[in-house]
């Protein structure tokens, strides 16, 4: 089930960003994860996640730079399977992160926007 979720913001450099939406927007740093991934809070209904770039990702400022992500509280491969029996069709398979500690599966909307399903699998 969807327990909540964020807009993902691919970034080029993890210190610069966090110190432009925390430092000069005014915005409360939620957790950061190292220079692998930071939240953001934009009041209490808003949560940017901060990602960094890499060669797999999209040029920050590019199209598709910025994603939506729903957090789950199931495992991954049950969400998949039950949003797949309703036509959802994901891209690729499910990627498991061990170091960042979480479980990612791409899709979109009928629209081709892209969105994604989050697991966290180990705590900092």
């Amino acid at each position: 089930m969807i327990t909540g979720g964020n807009a993902t913001v691919y970034v080029s450099d993890m210190d610069r960003a966090v110190a432009f939406y925390v430092g000069t927007l005014g915005l409360a740093l939620r957790s950061r994860a190292g220079h692998h991934w930071a939240e953001v809070a934009a009041g209490a209904d808003l949560v940017i996640g901060l990602h960094p770039q890499s060669e797999k990702s999209p040029a920050p400022g590019a199209s598709g730079a910025i994603l939506i992500g729903f957090n789950i509280d199931e495992p991954m491969a049950d969400a998949v399977e039950r949003l797949t029996q309703k036509g959802v069709q994901f891209r690729g398979p499910i990627v498991n992160d061990e170091e960042a500690g979480i479980a990612l599966a791409f899709f979109g909307d009928p629209d081709g926007n892209d969105l994604y399903l989050c697991q966290v699998t180990r705590r900092w």
